[in-house]
């Protein structure tokens, strides 16, 4: 599938995300269905109650990496892997891992945010781009595999606390709430840029990951300023920065 290309466009079009309910296979088989039955619900109008059901759902699969599978190929699929000295897999794994930590924060932020959303179409938006962003967290973790290594073990915090970043924002309402997508989404771009100064040369799959999720953090900023986003103070701003660099030194490690 070819890559999108976000360079002169800001907003893309998504297919509605939905809520997959999942059979265990002891029940499948009683049922006379052999295999997984997934039913889909349109994920619209739902209730604050189904709206936190399935933010808890979501993170319970997310912090226990039990999505399947993307739902586009890995922008690394055709990229021949190098050898790589110790140190540099080491390095490339500790910034994957750092990748993969701030999708594990997307996930919750995204779902914190659409669970107290005002406005039935922002919440969707919000549901949408936690879709795309699950692509992201499926993409580090195979890398973070190829590299012989695993996520964060402190991913339950990350998720924690950028899902109550993401409620709070949302109370407040609607366009506050998009202000922290938009500059969460601004940072992350730059973060972003930043490894792919840092990685190293030779790790053409990496990078290509990472090239890809720029783009498309990018787009989720303009996206969100488009749908009127609020300026945050600037104060606000520091503080995001200072909470990024504590997960960013932690996650290379841990």
């Amino acid at each position: 599938m070819k890559a999108r290309d976000y360079t002169d466009q800001c907003s893309v079009p998504r297919q509605s995300a939905t809520l997959c309910y999942r059979l265990s296979p002891t029940a499948d088989s009683a049922a006379g269905h052999g295999g997984v039955i997934i039913k889909r619900m349109e994920n619209r109008n739902l209730s604050l109650i189904d709206r936190l059901v399935g933010s808890l759902d979501n993170a319970l699969k997310t912090v226990t990496e039990q999505y399947a599978s993307s739902t586009r190929p890995n922008p690394s699929a055709d990229v021949p892997d190098s050898q790589l000295a110790d140190g540099e897999r080491r390095h490339a794994a500790g910034l994957m891992r750092i990748n993969h930590a701030g999708e594990v924060a997307a996930q919750a932020l995204y779902q914190g945010h659409a669970a107290l959303a005002r406005d039935p179409g922002i919440a969707q938006h919000m549901r949408d781009a936690a879709v795309e962003e699950r692509d992201h967290l499926l993409w580090c973790e195979e890398r973070l595999q190829e590299l012989g290594a695993g996520p964060s073990r402190l991913s339950p915090f990350w998720y924690a606390g950028a899902f109550a970043i993401g409620a709070a924002s949302s109370a407040l309402g609607d366009r506050w709430s998009l202000g922290f997508v938009a500059e969460t989404e601004r940072q992350v771009a730059d973060h972003l840029k930043d490894h792919l100064d840092r990685l190293p040369a030779k790790d053409a799959r990496s990078r290509a990951i990472v090239r890809q999720m720029r783009e498309e953090e990018a787009a989720h900023c303009m996206e969100a300023e488009q749908k009127g986003a609020a300026e945050l103070p600037r104060v606000v701003r520091k503080m995001m920065q200072m909470s990024a660099q504590v997960m960013k030194r932690s996650a290379y490690w841990l």
